[in-house]
């Protein structure tokens, strides 16, 4: 058994979110120097260069990539032989994602409560963590700050399974037709298929993980994701909405066993902020 501290925990999700939100990471850059070389609409060139010049001034001078920080989302893989000291896992991670939003001067963009006051918590907490226990003695944190833009374009519809293959990309397609410029492509689609009404949601969104322009392992999802691509770049919406052939630069698609009666699908549409990072503990 491996002990490992909270406050290495804490420093790890600290210096992840603000790499995060500062450094695009690589593989999307590549991404859209190829989307580059694709599209076909002058304002759609001139969009993705702007977004890569945008990109190298926000790595350069260590300032957000987009003033739209976002809902901090994390991912906890736990090793199951990590014993975990010195306090609460959960508050150090908090205490990570409020560090970072003060030394980062990231904007605190969560309210409580919800629905009637909305008062902001001034420091970007609590985080939305989600744990997975994995084999192995470390804990490694992956960090995907999410902006509302996107987020609140995703969508999840609990599908029958008459439906098939058809109605399942019907959905996709009108997800990313609906999402349009209010978030900010081209995009990153993640696509969660099956499980249940929660585990499809939070399928799609850890499909985003997934780096940019790597295909599943599996060959038939990998199919999928090629085939949804090609037909949401038909779709016209183009670099931030002006037009164009790249409506999305990837599509990220998982899949989990289902009931019998139901084909559970979700969509987290992913702005052109494609922004991660990762550390291992």
């Amino acid at each position: 058994m491996r002990e490992v501290h909270v406050n290495d925990i804490k420093e790890a999700v600290k210096e992840a979110i603000i790499e995060a939100n500062c450094v695009l990471p690589r593989e999307v850059r590549v991404a859209f120097q190829e989307a580059l070389k694709r599209e076909e609409s002058p304002i759609g060139r001139e969009v993705l260069t702007q977004i890569l010049e945008n990109a190298e001034i926000a790595q350069k001078e260590k300032m957000p990539y987009c003033q739209d920080t976002g809902v901090d989302v994390i991912f906890v893989f736990l090793g199951q032989d990590v014993h975990v000291v010195g306090g609460s896992l959960e508050d150090a991670i908090n205490q990570g994602v409020r560090e970072a939003t003060e030394e980062g001067y990231l904007r605190a963009s969560m309210v409580w409560d919800p629905v009637f006051e909305r008062k902001n918590t001034k420091d970007n907490t609590p985080a939305i963590i989600h744990y997975e226990v994995v084999p192995g003695d470390r804990v490694k944190i992956v960090v995907a700050p999410k902006g509302a833009g996107s987020e609140n374009t995703s969508r999840l519809a609990m599908l029958k399974p008459a439906d098939g293959w058809e109605g399942v990309k019907k959905f996709i397609l009108e997800t990313v037709k609906f999402a349009g410029p209010n978030a900010c492509p081209p995009f990153t689609v993640g696509v969660g298929i099956g499980g249940n009404f929660e585990y499809c949601a939070y399928l799609a969104k850890k499909a985003l993980l997934r780096p940019v322009g790597k295909r599943h392992e599996n060959p038939l999802i990998a199919k999928v994701e090629e085939e949804l691509l090609e037909e949401i770049n038909k779709i016209g919406w183009g670099p931030m909405g002006f037009g164009g052939t790249v409506t999305a630069v990837d599509v990220k698609v998982e899949m989990y066993p289902c009931h019998i009666a139901s084909l559970p699908v979700a969509v987290n549409i992913q702005c052109h902020a494609n922004r991660h990072a990762e550390r291992v503990v």
